[in-house]
């Protein structure tokens, strides 16, 4: 029987890399990625979609736990992609959009039902399980954030303490475990990203559909490029917040050139790699900037694919898994 090819050292460094983070996901907890002090904003589901869209761009927010009052229970995550999923039932339903002020949070289940897309995220996690179990569970169910739920030691009723993102999780990793130092293999050499089927616009699509390709396609953005497959700008889903504040749905009529000439002044930009970048940098990056995806393009500039905090997570998480056992 021939033997096996012995283990490069490039190899034998991202394996015990990716070993590290995961031992160190599985004895750190939720409540270790909190920062020191922090606000959380609960929605009450009786509230108006109006009311929650304003709480949430006042407070610079994407999501918020929701909470039922009747029944003093943990309701779910609103999203952006619930916004937009209330776009997507007003498209189909053109009589509704007077009815649109008047809908309610407890109301979403049953637009997103009649539009046939995945209702509201109700994952959630106790704040004491280790991180590790919360990653599966984010990637179990394909969420990109779970809230933390604790039990109150009194009245024995859910308590909602905060929600943990993926970026949040990542960065902790990013800050914490020097050993992504050890993750250099580049990605062309790694499964590791999004390159076939790529769903892309150009500046000149109506932002109509964009949504209709984020909904049909479940995905968070879509790349904008030119004629020539540049990559010039990407569309992301809490785009569409900014188009609607103020539920001026008018502003939907748009195409993405005029909608993301709406972008707050602050915005910082789209993050880009090449198939020759390396995880160590990936996770560099992510502990100095706010990353939420990245976009893989060529030496002109052209695309090749995206890889997103997802795929990285889950790469981590479940990569050689089997071969977990080596490690001495």
């Amino acid at each position: 029987m021939p033997s096996s090819r012995p283990e490069s050292a490039i190899d034998r460094d991202q394996r015990i890399g990716l070993q590290r983070i995961r031992d160190f996901l599985k004895v750190r907890t939720s409540y270790d990625v909190l920062p020191l002090s922090f606000r959380l904003i609960i929605f009450d589901t009786s509230l108006l979609v109006k009311k929650s869209l304003a709480i949430l761009i006042q407070n610079g927010i994407v999501s918020a736990p929701l909470w039922d009052s009747t029944t003093s229970t943990f309701a779910g995550l609103l999203t952006t992609s619930d916004y937009i999923n209330l776009i997507q039932y007003y498209w189909q339903n053109p009589d509704a959009v007077k009815r649109i002020d008047q809908f309610k949070l407890n109301s979403l289940r049953d637009i997103e039902k009649a539009i046939g897309v995945s209702q509201l995220e109700t994952a959630s996690i106790h704040p004491l399980q280790p991180l590790y179990k919360a990653c599966r569970h984010m990637l179990e169910t394909r969420a990109r954030r779970i809230p933390l739920v604790d039990i109150d030691d009194e009245t024995g009723r859910a308590m909602v303490v905060s929600v943990v993102t993926q970026y949040r999780i990542l960065k902790f990793v990013a800050v914490n475990v020097h050993e992504t130092q050890l993750l250099r293999k580049p990605l062309k050499h790694l499964n590791l990203g999004t390159y076939q089927n790529l769903e892309t616009a150009s500046m000149e699509t109506p932002v109509f559909d964009v949504i209709h390709q984020l909904v049909n396609f479940n995905i968070s953005s879509v790349p904008i490029v030119n004629s020539d497959n540049v990559v010039t700008n990407v569309f992301e889903a809490v785009d569409v917040i900014t188009l609607i504040k103020g539920a001026n749905y008018d502003e939907l009529n748009l195409n993405v050139g005029e909608a993301l000439q709406k972008r707050p002044e602050d915005f910082p930009g789209i993050y880009t790699c090449s198939m020759d970048d390396r995880l160590d940098t990936i996770f560099d990056t992510i502990r100095k900037s706010r990353v939420h995806r990245l976009v893989i393009i060529n030496e002109n500039s052209q695309l090749v694919g995206i890889l997103t905090l997802s795929d990285i997570l889950e790469y981590i998480l479940l990569e050689g898994e089997g071969d977990d056992s080596r490690l001495g």
